[in-house]
């Protein structure tokens, strides 16, 4: 079965179908964009796919962004008719958000795929290790810092969020409440770093990768269009799922089941990586 094959793209659609729902879904209760969920997804789904394995992960991380787009867009839409996005933070972060994510992006095209997965495995653990073993109001401060410290935590989170595909909740959720923020704007802020990130993400992702002879068909540069369209598609519709969950749910519940699941991934990506 080759990349042209009918069969081979019939099963493609429908593996990135069942990703959009499902990532939608984490998207809009955890404030992730689904990255942290299609990510991994797509590691294992391309393999056997036939897809060049040097360009694996450039692809996964890469279309994870450009879903991202629409996903974070309904999500933080949501979020924000409830009240709960922390605008003066949102805007203060966006400059070094911004910056950030074009470094992030830059290393998506240099680096090889072995090393994307890596660091997304290990950032992944740090995440849950760290929203697993806190209890709901431990914090390191009361507020995020001002000035050169708030620049230096925003471009760091910009630039891991765009070099492992996410839209800034697995970074961000967890760093602003460390930073005293409620874990439930926490929640809803981050889904609109998911638009911050995403959009010069992608765009850099496309060029960088502009003319790869190894892509599958119906790519631009190293985002894979039938992903793009499925997933988002999905996404869109679950999300408002999602974030509605999340206002229902207790905060305690919700950062011990982020936890987990960022665990359980991390954990899948180091074995592929590896093994």
């Amino acid at each position: 079965m080759t990349l042209h094959d009918p069969l081979w793209l019939a099963v493609l659609a429908a593996a990135m179908a069942v990703t959009g729902l499902v990532a939608g879904l984490l998207a809009g209760l955890f404030g992730v964009g689904g990255g942290i969920v299609i990510v991994p997804v797509l590691s294992y789904v391309l393999p056997p796919l036939g897809i060049d394995p040097a360009i694996q992960q450039k692809l996964a991380v890469s279309t994870s962004l450009a879903t991202i787009i629409p996903t974070s867009i309904v999500s933080a839409r949501k979020h924000h008719a409830k009240g709960a996005i922390d605008m003066p933070l949102l805007r203060g972060l966006i400059p070094s958000l911004f910056a950030g994510t074009l470094v992030g992006a830059a290393l998506i095209v240099v680096l090889h795929g072995e090393a994307l997965t890596l660091v997304f495995a290990f950032v992944a653990l740090l995440v849950a290790v760290n929203l697993g073993m806190t209890g709901l109001d431990w914090r390191l401060r009361d507020r995020f810092p001002d000035g050169a410290a708030r620049h230096a935590i925003g471009a760091a989170m910009g630039a891991v969020s765009a070099v492992m595909g996410i839209g800034g909740g697995t970074v961000g959720v967890p760093t602003m409440s460390m930073f005293g923020t409620p874990i439930r704007n926490a929640v809803a802020t981050a889904a609109a770093f998911g638009i911050v990130i995403s959009v010069p993400a992608t765009v850099i992702a496309i060029a960088g990768g502009w003319g790869e002879p190894r892509m599958p068909p119906y790519s631009l540069g190293y985002v894979n269009l039938i992903g793009f369209a499925l997933i988002a598609s999905g996404s869109i519709l679950a999300a408002p799922w999602g974030a509605q969950l999340a206002h229902t749910l207790p905060p305690l519940l919700l950062k011990r089941l982020f936890a987990l699941f960022l665990m359980l991934t991390s954990v899948r990506m180091f074995w592929r990586s590896l093994a």
